[in-house]
């Protein structure tokens, strides 16, 4: 690397759709390091769901040029997502920046995921540079914004700087202010090798590519290097940086954000947040990492009617390489067969992992409601963690149950408090802090159960508030709850992919609904088919689907009444041994029918 070459590691951050891949693309542009003709909207965002979506899922590194007054600067941008379920991979952008630049849309204001990647670059220690854009817009409000942002986040508001990522405006005073601002890296290039993993993704053709931050010395092709948590070793095959594309250098030294290509075969030889050393190295401190990404919605996938668990099985394996935040392990179903019970980070998550599994890996999947996990406090003293409501122990083996909680931030217009704290009364929310951002609106802040969020909380809220509310959430640990297993009995019989654990307050609603919608979809036998919810030995709810009827007595013209009685007698007793021995078949439709229902 020349040596007139100065170095600022910065990354963008922002509430979802505030325009951060955008200003990324005009960064790449003005650096003019892709041809025109190579040029596309939302350049680093590689993946078709993203660009089909218009978010960001997964943070993409990008190495840039700029010269100012004839000085040369090395731009190491991280464009990151915007949605609460990929907040994890914002925590990791930052690890490897002494900068960020805060975007906030000039029409819609502070939000609640603003105020959330605020504080957590502000933890990092990081320089902040504030930036308003969409000034194009006819509905900017540039003054009341910049007043939102000095009240809410307590920076100057003469600070903000003034820009455009659609028509590049303000562009130029942006990059001149990242170089006067941004704090060049700490460049110990003669010292002891020490690297932080910050992503990784998989290559078919040439295994793991690591994304590192190299903090201390330099790697170069050849290099025998160490992953410390470990111990593995591997020789370098290629170190380089991104333009956007892969761009293969001699040497990444401190201060640099690149890749390195070391022949890893699996993704989960690699941890993130992890420190990456020189093989020959002894008594290396590793570097702080961050925290691992934490499943909180589960669910359970199962093969669909084209495809088969072993197909299943490839897919997640193959999906989990390129996004090591997923969590899998096997399950049964009577109903269903052979399945995965699979941990995300979040609804959408999860969503866009279904969506993955059809479109690029050409797998169909009937997938079950979605739930989070609980605690249980055994009589015997142990702790248990309950992923599945199949796995809840019996009542008489429990002491406490307990649930997940969320702080839940929203920000919304003064209009819709009354509506929203309703929503969040019914879903079992109390309300810790409000707090006005000037005079059209307010930020709430509600503690609130996990499993009232997942189904179709912010479909609700963006509902009643016109889709002008935003929320943010945050995990705050377990508490105590009156708690039970739904268990849904088709013919006396649990079919397990249809339990839950739900708060006993609704677990008769809750039983009484689904069982509404199997009655519908279930087809009908030659026997009655008694559909119940129950909570342990209890029925708390039931349904009836009734036989088919065949007409036994049609071909009896008059004659005596007995003959009649007998054949309906025998017919009577027919089903009823059917009934003992015959099979309830639920169509997979029935099952999806059900999950439906939360969406709805």
């Amino acid at each position: 690397m020349e040596s007139d070459l100065n170095l600022r590691n910065f990354c963008i951050i922002a509430h979802i759709d505030h325009g951060k891949s955008t200003l990324a693309d005009r960064f790449i542009q003005r650096s003019g390091q892709v041809a025109q003709r190579e040029f596309c909207e939302q350049l680093l965002d590689g993946m078709e769901l993203e660009r089909e979506r218009g978010i960001t899922i997964k943070a993409s590194a990008v190495a840039l040029d700029y010269t100012l007054n004839s000085k040369r600067y090395r731009f190491n941008l991280i464009d990151t997502p915007g949605h609460v379920d990929f907040s994890y991979e914002v925590s990791r952008a930052l690890k490897a920046c002494e900068g960020a630049v805060l975007l906030v849309d000039a029409a819609q204001g502070v939000e609640a995921q603003t105020i959330s990647n605020f504080y957590l670059a502000l933890e990092e220690g990081l320089t902040i540079i504030p930036a308003l854009n969409k000034i194009d817009l006819a509905a900017a409000r540039i003054k009341e914004v910049k007043e939102e942002i000095e009240t809410i986040l307590g920076l100057e508001k003469e600070e903000v700087l003034e820009v455009s990522a659609k028509t590049g405006q303000g562009l130029e005073a942006l990059m001149q202010r990242i170089v006067e601002k941004i704090p060049s890296p700490e460049r110990l290039v003669d010292a002891l090798l020490r690297a932080l993993v910050f992503d990784a993704q998989y290559d078919e053709y040439r295994g793991v590519v690591v994304y590192v931050r190299v903090f201390n010395g330099s790697i170069r092709r050849g290099d025998r290097i160490r992953l410390l948590s470990t111990g593995s070793t591997y020789e370098v095959s290629e170190v380089g940086v991104f333009r956007p594309k892969m761009t293969p250098q001699e040497t990444l030294s401190a201060g640099e954000v690149g890749y390195v290509i070391a022949g890893i075969k699996r993704i989960q030889d690699v941890h993130v947040g992890e420190t990456l050393t020189s093989a020959e190295a002894e008594g290396v401190e590793p570097l702080p990492g961050y925290r691992e990404p934490k499943p909180m919605v589960f669910c359970s996938f199962f093969p669909g009617l084209e495809s088969d668990s072993q197909a299943l099985k490839r897919a997640l394996e193959r999906l989990q390489l390129n996004d090591a935040a997923i969590r899998f392990e096997p399950t049964q179903s009577e109903a269903l067969g052979y399945g995965f019970r699979c941990g995300f980070l979040g609804l959408l998550h999860m969503e866009i992992a279904q969506e993955r599994l059809e479109r690029e890996l050409n797998v169909d999947v009937v997938q079950t409601a979605p739930s989070t996990s609980y605690q249980v406090l055994l009589k015997t003293g142990e702790l248990e963690n309950i992923e599945t409501p199949s796995k809840l122990p019996t009542p008489d083996k429990i002491l406490e149950v307990r649930e997940p909680m969320m702080e839940v931030s929203i920000v919304l217009p003064n209009d819709y408090i009354g509506a929203v704290m309703r929503l969040c009364e019914i879903r079992r929310g109390t309300l810790k802090s409000t707090q006005y951002l000037g005079t059209k609106r307010c930020l709430l802040v509600f503690k609130m159960p996990l499993a009232e969020i997942i189904y179709d909380f912010y479909d609700k809220l963006k509902s009643i508030t016109r889709g002008l509310a935003t929320m943010d959430y945050e995990f705050k640990g377990y508490e105590k709850a009156d708690l039970v297993k739904l268990d849904i009995l088709i013919a006396g019989k649990r079919a397990d992919p249809l339990s839950m654990i739900v708060h006993r307050s609704k677990a008769y609603e809750t039983g009484k609904s689904i069982l509404k919608v199997l009655r519908k979809e279930i087809p009908r036998h030659l026997f009655d088919v008694v559909l119940q919810a129950a909570i342990g030995s209890r029925i708390i709810a039931k349904e009836s689907i009734r036989a088919m009827a065949k007409n036994v007595t049609a071909k009896c013209y008059g004659g005596d009444i007995t003959r009649k009685m007998k054949l309906l007698k025998k017919q009577r007793e027919g089903k009823k041994r059917m009934k003992q021995i015959g099979q309830v078949t639920v169509p997979q439709s029935a099952f999806r029918a059900v999950l439906r229902r939360f969406e709805e």
